[in-house]
């Protein structure tokens, strides 16, 4: 079963990109948020734990369905050992010889990601960064924290390509994911 795997810093656009993509080939999106969210709401907080056996789940769930595939997205920090290991850990879930997983890194200018974490959408879709001044601040943070742009070489995997979508629509995205992947 198909997985696309969007990666990329805060705001860089992997909800929407996904949704676009999703409307373009019928694939489904598992943003990143669908699980943060609702724990957020229940417990008060955030539970990294949770979030994780939940989205166990799901990917469970969904390979059981027979769907055509799954857009996943997720913030990873190339410098944390752990990240490295769990999104592994998902592709492997879906094809363990990874010939059927594409990642996608999508990377952005911080100010024009800035702008972005104040969209329409992202408010919609993703609650606890209605508070802007909280959710900037964690852009800003995140950034001197981690490490979530991989270095030239470093992303090995046959089927990844890396988009500076600065100046692109989610739309312009798509067509070049498309296009390098034959869809």
């Amino acid at each position: 079963m198909r997985l696309v795997v969007i990666i990329g810093s805060g705001a860089v656009g992997k909800m929407t990109v996904g949704q676009e993509l999703m409307r373009q080939t019928g694939l489904r999106l598992f943003h990143n948020h669908m699980m943060i969210e609702p724990v957020i709401e229940i417990f008060g907080r955030y539970d990294g734990q949770t979030i994780v056996e939940l989205r166990q789940v799901v990917f469970r769930r969904f390979l059981e369905s027979g769907g055509p595939g799954m857009i996943f997205t997720y913030m990873w920090a190339f410098d944390q050992q752990r990240d490295w290991d769990y999104i592994m850990d998902v592709a492997k879930l879906f094809d363990p010889t990874g010939e059927d997983v594409y990642w996608v890194e999508l990377v952005a200018d911080q100010r024009v990601r800035l702008a972005r974490n104040r969209t329409e959408n992202r408010l919609k879709n993703k609650a606890s960064k209605r508070d802007l001044d909280f959710s900037e601040n964690t852009i800003l943070h995140e950034d001197e924290r981690y490490r979530l742009e991989s270095l030239e070489g470093e992303m090995t995997m046959e089927n990844y390509l890396k988009i500076d979508n600065t100046n692109l629509t989610p739309q312009e995205t798509v067509k070049i994911i498309r296009e390098r992947f034959g869809w």
